[in-house]
This record gives structure tokens, C-alpha cells and sequence, in this order.
């Protein structure tokens, strides 16, 4: 199986061609377009059709019961859609589950922009997304507001109130984050080492020229 593809961090809202010196290639291919993914029906989706006309900002995530990637998911469902018609970009999220938990994960988490699975793994596979957890001093992620003990009965209790009683998705299989588009480029790709490794939301906007979203803030009162 060949190995995951190298790729060049683009900076900036440009477009890769304008970072790209005399005889460079403007960023990677991306490896077999037609990898599906499934939606919240089951129905298959080429993945390299979400991508084809504009970038899209893909975050691979681990499995759906895992806390920390919930509420990662919870502050992506805050950026406003507006923010991402104006740059033209898609936020998009790939789980490793079934297609049945899709829904429920989108209501749990208030995610409302699109969100599909790749049940086999294969685009992670792919991508070179690492199994395991690499034991790095990556911090306290900002994202994640619960502490091991009360994240992990969450899971817990996820799991077994949930009709299917699974872990929606391989436990051990980190994920990342990746700039892609328009059409069979990467532009930039983060591989998770550790569950608490996500790639940090607003520099990943500021990559694609999205607005600066403050997560901490509570929301403003216009008074009229």
C-alpha cells in the first residue's frame, strides 16, 4: 500500500498558485478523489465531489464517544455559516462510525454544517492518520472543557444508553485536519499524534481567510 502523500502547508487566504514559484507544484494530489464517504442516510458520496469548486476545511475525527472530539465538534458548530459563504469554503467533519450515529452526534453536539463517515477507515488509511496514541506534550487543549474522569463516564454512559451499543468508530484511530480544493489538492494537513492534538480552530481559519471566532466570549447583546 503506498504511503501517505506529501503535502505543502499553503499560508494565508491566497490561493496556492500564488505561493508557488517558477516550476513548483502548487500542493499535492489528492490520493484516489473517489474514496466515498457516507452521509447521514447511507447513501455514498465521492469524497473529491465536496471539494471540487471551492477549499473545504475536512476535520477526520476519532470515534463519536470520544468527549474530546464532541466538544471540539460543539465549538465548530459555532462558526456562523456566513463566515465560511463569505471566504467560499466548506467545514466538513468525517467520523469513523456507522452512518446511524451521525444524526445523533449532530444533535448532541449542535453541529450543522456537513458531516459524513468513513466506516472503513480508508481515508484515514490513506491520509497516514496514526493509530495509537503518541505520548507528546501537546497541553491542555482549549477546546476541551471536561477533565478525564467526567469526560470518560460521558463516553461511558454514551455507550450504553445507546441503542447500538458500539463505540462508533476504532478507539485507538486518531484523526487530523486537512485544507483541500479546489479540486485534487491538499493544501495543508495536520495528522492528530494524540487524542488532545487537534489542529487549533482559528489558525486553520485564518489559513482559509474565515473570520477570527472567539469561543470564550458570550455572545453579544445588541441593544436597539
Amino acid at each position: 500500500e503506498a504511503g501517505p502523500p506529501p503535502v505543502r502547508a499553503v499560508s494565508g487566504s491566497a490561493p496556492a498558485s500564488a505561493s508557488a514559484g517558477p516550476g513548483r507544484n502548487t500542493g499535492s494530489a489528492w490520493p484516489r478523489s473517489q474514496l466515498p464517504v457516507l452521509d447521514a442516510a447511507g447513501s455514498l458520496v465521492p469524497l473529491g465531489a465536496l471539494f471540487t469548486r471551492q477549499r473545504a476545511v475536512v476535520v477526520l475525527e476519532r470515534h463519536f464517544l470520544c468527549y474530546i472530539c464532541k466538544e471540539y465538534v460543539e465549538d465548530l458548530a459555532k462558526i456562523p455559516k456566513s463566515f465560511l459563504q463569505e471566504a467560499n469554503v466548506a467545514l466538513i467533519v468525517i467520523g469513523q462510525s456507522s452512518y446511524h450515529h451521525i444524526e445523533p452526534f449532530c444533535k448532541l453536539t449542535g453541529y450543522s454544517h456537513e458531516i459524513y463517515v468513513d466506516p472503513g477507515r480508508e481515508i484515514y488509511k490513506r491520509l497516514g492518520m496514526k493509530r495509537g496514541e503518541e505520548v507528546v506534550s501537546s497541553g491542555q487543549s482549549p477546546r476541551v472543557k471536561s477533565n478525564l474522569l467526567s469526560g470518560s463516564l460521558q463516553c461511558l454512559w454514551r455507550a450504553v444508553t445507546d441503542p447500538l451499543f458500539d463505540f462508533q468508530g476504532d478507539p485507538a484511530q486518531q484523526g487530523g485536519t486537512l485544507i483541500l480544493g479546489p479540486g485534487n489538492i491538499i493544501h495543508f494537513i495536520h495528522r492528530d499524534r494524540n487524542r488532545l492534538d487537534h489542529k487549533r480552530i482559528n489558525s486553520v481559519l485564518q489559513l482559509v481567510g474565515v473570520q477570527h471566532m472567539n469561543f470564550t466570549s458570550r455572545p453579544s447583546i445588541i441593544h436597539v
